[in-house]
């Protein structure tokens, strides 16, 4: 159902879900809020209702995109893909306590990298942090999230004007916060999701092909491979959910048997690099990258698949329906957050 609400008291459920439902706090979990300067509003609010629930200590770090783009232009190239040692250390800390990670996305400035060495771009990555996130990840030693912030940054990049409020109306019904009981909605819809995937693991499948409009790419599945969807689970036995929103159900395949062609249909955000790719074009054989073309930002794609060996392999294939409450809004976010939660997708790497 749809009221109408404002932007604050939409801000307060979105920060609701990510609290109950995105990293399920539990008393006495520590909590670590990460994103930019532009975020703080949101963050302050993420960090007051984690401690109406009971954390036991909110740690909130921002970082600075004009502070980025001055060091991708002038570090040393090895420094790109350095990881200060304090950052690893607090996260190091915060999955031995098993506590919550909470990440704020939506671009403030879209152009700020521009005109910068795409391949500098594209390498410009804290590798050791992002090595030692994904293995805390694998090992659940931790309840996680990603939610997304409206700002007028982000709106000017989706509307091609800052309105704030309009982008608020978007993430609101793409993430339920119009419902009667938010939180309630998002823990039955988890179990809808849940249900399709056990609907695919009993049919066993061999291989998954896509087909459309510059695409025709076949994507063979492990044996004994899960699909799984939003439900997550600590070592500890928290259930969480990771992406708010979130619409798909998805597994990693078996990257050696992947041929073909995939065109996506939307333009690609990389907020990290500042960069849009348009057109993206990427032919694979025999499970890897051999061919990548786009009307823009081909550069960057092909050096974030140089980064390492398994970078131009496939990692996840995801499936979305037509139900999907972000594809029903109609919108390109511009936010890869929301636009892989509205139609089926790939991941490289």
């Amino acid at each position: 159902m749809s009221v109408a609400m404002n932007s604050d008291e939409l801000m307060r459920r979105y920060a609701d879900l990510a609290v109950k439902v995105g990293v399920n706090l539990q008393p006495g979990q520590n909590v670590w809020i990460s994103g930019l300067i532009e975020h703080a509003p949101f963050m302050r609010v993420l960090a007051e209702t984690a401690y109406e629930a009971g954390a036991r200590y909110v740690s909130v770090s921002y970082s600075d995109q004009h502070v980025r783009k001055a060091m991708i232009q002038h570090v040393d190239e090895d420094v790109l893909t350095w990881t200060p040692p304090h950052v690893l250390r607090e996260l190091d800390d915060l999955a031995a306590s098993g506590g919550a990670f909470i990440r704020v996305a939506g671009d403030p400035d879209p152009d700020i990298f521009a005109g910068l060495d795409p391949k500098r771009l594209g390498k410009a990555r804290m590798l050791e942090f992002a090595e030692t996130y994904m293995r805390y990840l694998n090992q659940r030693a931790m309840s996680w999230v990603i939610i997304g912030y409206p700002n007028p940054g982000w709106a000017q990049t989706v509307f091609g004007e800052p309105d704030v409020d309009r982008l608020w109306d978007a993430v609101a019904r793409a993430t339920r916060l119009y419902d009667d009981d938010p939180v309630r909605s998002w823990w039955d819809h988890v179990d809808e999701l849940g249900m399709r995937a056990d609907a695919l693991n009993k049919r066993a499948f061999d291989a998954i092909r896509f087909s459309g409009p510059g695409t025709d790419l076949t994507v063979g599945l492990n044996k004994g491979g899960q699909w799984v969807s939003a439900r997550f689970e600590t070592a500890a036995g928290l259930p969480h959910v990771p992406n708010l929103p979130t619409e798909e159900v998805f597994t990693t395949p078996d990257w050696r048997r992947v041929n073909g062609t995939v065109t996506s249909t939307r333009p690609l955000h990389l907020p990290s690099e500042g960069t849009t790719v348009n057109g993206l074009s990427v032919e694979f054989k025999d499970g890897r990258a051999v061919n990548v073309e786009a009307s823009s930002g081909a550069e960057v794609i092909k050096a974030q698949m140089a980064t390492d060996e398994g970078a131009a392999q496939l990692g996840e294939i995801a499936l979305v329906d037509k139900a999907s409450q972000v594809g029903q809004t109609g919108i390109t976010f511009a936010n890869t957050l929301y636009d892989e939660n509205a139609t089926c997708h790939i991941a490289y790497g």
